[in-house]
């Protein structure tokens, strides 16, 4: 993470110059079409804002119930109910995203990791969650990209494209090394598995950033992958990649949009700018997840954090550079647990069963670089570890222990 900090931080004050760099030509929507806006060549919505209620919530969920119980009707007649939905939420965190490679493939060797009903990621979550969602049948590659990632593979950082960018460009580093790695991860039969287990009633979300209207836009990558849209793939490969892309250190991406006819464009990077985990918005009612329960339908929560929650104390040289990195990392810390408060919340009040796991405090291995394999390995193993001996799920988040308190003195 310090790494990409002191990019951020080069480029923070390499605005102070005058631009000159290169930037691609942008039509931007105007406020008042931001919501009314769909993807160019899709007539379906393959996306919701993150921060408001999903239009016609509540007949979209009893379609996937409808789906659901249709897939589950042997468990049904054998047990006289139906299993559990359990959902997974896969958080940002760099190369520590290998700790939830690790994580879900230790569950698969514990025997006893689901089948999510659900998955959702962010930023390096949003790279875990394709694998994650098709489950322990792609836990090689999952291992494999997570153990033998080098910053190499995810941007060139040559002069050329660094002056470019401190003189007006749009970022410090050039991230094709990135889609190219997304590209071949995400294969066409990964793709089309992905679109059949969506006609199932299964749905895989990633989450971006639009920038220009500040709102988190979560991604129904299944929806996307059963379009039938000739550049579905492309799509599904930029959104991946615009998931991961954090501002001033990789390019956005532009994603084409048409509003009565005319083409624009939006400008779309890393969802852990707005959030750093997601289940679904708050602004959905009791009433939407009372469908579950009337369909006896319980409901579990699996949230893996790609970094440590508590704070971690560290001796600096006082000095600008010193003092404006430790403040961004302390915003990222806080943000992060701020979004574990908001699904607890959200959990609590819907009836969903929370369960939280990340990277243990007493993990002392220090990444050399952005993206580090020695490091990766080393908390790789320790996912693995932990999964594979059975992991001792949080039900809360961090210092909520006084909602349970007795309030008489």
């Amino acid at each position: 993470m310090k790494f990409l900090i002191n990019h951020l931080l080069i480029l923070f004050f390499a605005l102070l110059m005058a631009a000159c760099g290169t930037v691609p030509p942008h039509k931007a929507l105007k406020k008042d079409f931001a919501s009314q806006a769909l993807v160019t060549g899709y007539k379906q919505n393959i996306r919701a804002w993150g921060d408001e209620a999903i239009p016609n919530l509540a007949t979209s969920i009893e379609k996937r119930i409808g789906e659901y119980k249709n897939t589950e009707s042997a468990y049904f007649a054998a047990h006289g109910k139906y299993p559990a939905m359990e959902y997974l939420t896969l958080s940002g965190g760099g190369n520590d995203g290998a700790f939830g490679a690790g994580i879900l493939c230790g569950w698969t060797d514990a025997g006893t990791r689901p089948q999510f009903t659900i998955v959702t990621g962010v930023s390096t979550g949003a790279l875990i969650a394709p694998f994650a969602f098709l489950g322990s049948d792609y836990d090689d590659e999952l291992k494999q990209l997570y153990t033998t990632l080098k910053s190499e593979n995810i941007f060139e950082g040559s002069i050329g494209t660094i002056l470019e960018g401190i003189t007006g460009g749009l970022a410090l580093t050039d991230s094709t090394p990135l889609m190219e790695k997304i590209e071949e991860s995400i294969t066409i039969d990964m793709f089309k598995r992905i679109g059949e287990e969506h006609r199932k009633g299964r749905r895989l979300l990633i989450a971006t950033t639009n920038m220009e209207a500040q709102r988190s836009v979560i991604w129904d990558m299944g929806s996307i992958a059963n379009s039938g849209a000739p550049d579905a793939l492309e799509l599904f490969h930029k959104i991946m990649l615009a998931s991961a892309s954090i501002p001033g250190a990789f390019k956005p991406v532009y994603i084409d949009v048409t509003v009565d006819g005319q083409t624009y464009n939006e400008i779309h990077a890393d969802g852990g700018v707005t959030s750093q985990v997601f289940l679904y918005p708050l602004q959905s009612t009791q009433k939407e997840s009372g469908l579950f329960r009337d369909n006896g339908i319980d409901r579990k929560l699996y949230i893996i954090r790609n970094t440590k929650i508590a704070p971690e104390y560290k001796e600096i040289d006082p000095g600008l550079f010193a003092l404006t990195q430790r403040s961004i990392e302390t915003l990222i810390k806080y943000q992060g647990r701020g979004d574990l408060y908001r699904l607890y919340v959200g959990a609590e009040r819907d009836g969903i069963d929370y369960n939280l796991i990340q990277v243990p405090d007493d993990f002392t291995a220090v990444s050399e670089e952005l993206f580090d394999p020695v490091y990766m390995k080393k908390i790789f193993e320790l996912g693995y570890n932990m999964g594979k001996n059975g992991i001792v799920w949080q039900k809360k988040p961090p210092h909520v222990d006084y909602v349970d308190a007795d309030p008489t003195p």
